[in-house]
């Protein structure tokens, strides 16, 4: 059996720590923020379980909160072009702080999917 990219990347930390660089800079950011209730936990962990079993670990995503329906979740907020850029710069900043954990190829990867998702989910 293949390894699995979670596998590969050391885990749940390694998405762990990606989320937190990233709502790190959605704290600052003015087109962000609004998006996002005051308490910022329950956001990361819910974007760390769900990238982490989009990896390939745990299903614990799925398990506590049903299919992701990212698009459905995403279709209360005027997820606009600017939103998505913004979200992908925050996103980008992410992949710096974590990018020598990663092999060229699993950092082209994670980030091609991270755009694919960002643009997908845009709704206005």
């Amino acid at each position: 059996m293949a390894e699995t990219f979670y596998k590969r990347v050391g885990g749940e930390g390694f998405f762990a720590d990606l989320v937190d660089t990233f709502y790190s800079v959605v704290e600052g950011d003015p087109v962000l923020r609004p998006m996002y209730p005051e308490n910022l936990d329950e956001s990361r962990r819910h974007l760390t379980l769900f990238l982490v079993q989009y990896w390939g670990g745990p299903r614990t995503y799925q398990a506590e909160r049903g299919h992701p329906r990212l698009r459905m979740r995403h279709a209360p907020f005027a997820v606009t072009a600017e939103a998505r850029d913004h979200w992908l710069a925050a996103m980008a900043t992410a992949l710096a702080a974590v990018r020598e954990r990663l092999d060229e190829a699993d950092y082209l990867e994670l980030r091609d999917y991270l755009a694919s998702a960002a643009g997908q989910l845009r709704n206005v």
